[in-house]
């Protein structure tokens, strides 16, 4: 494995253990020349599958472009890389689940924004904000009004 400070491809394991979902396996590493540490993660490899876009195209399931997504509307949030980690890693099962070979891109954002929302609401909120296209304030605060009314439901049940 490649260090990601100096490039070396010397390391060696320190540390190995299950991600939360058992899905990889977690591997804490020290470069052998400049004694930095990294993780890396082994999975098991699958079949590609295709992610149905909304216009139709069809693109191979791309794990790091929903991590990226949730990485910017986790910005300033006390979300860590964690639990972004592990609700990719909850993405991603449901993603091979389906056993298909395609998928539609709603289904998986559908998936990202319920695990979202049960993580934290703000980032929730705008990650929904560019995944719905919001064209304007009103379909903004109706997406705040149903966030609003739910907690309220819960809250009532409780």
């Amino acid at each position: 494995m490649r260090c990601q400070y100096c490039g070396c491809l010397d390391s060696k394991v320190i540390d190995s253990r299950p991600t939360e979902e058992g899905s990889s396996i977690r591997r804490r590493r020290e470069c052998l020349r400049c004694g930095r540490r990294f993780t890396t993660y082994e999975k098991i490899e699958t079949s590609p599958i295709m992610v149905i876009k909304k216009d139709m195209r069809r693109e191979p399931f791309n794990g790091d472009k929903i991590k990226k997504g949730l990485l910017l509307a986790c910005q300033k949030r006390p979300v860590s890389i964690n639990d972004i980690d592990a609700l990719v890693e909850k993405v991603e099962k449901v993603v091979q689940s389906v056993g298909d070979a395609e998928i539609d891109s709603r289904r998986i954002g559908e998936v990202v924004m319920d695990e979202l929302k049960r993580l934290d609401e703000v980032a929730y909120v705008r990650f929904a904000s560019v995944y719905r296209q919001f064209t304007d304030v009103s379909s903004f605060m109706d997406e705040l009004n149903k966030l609003v009314m739910e907690g309220k439901a819960k809250r009532d049940g409780e």
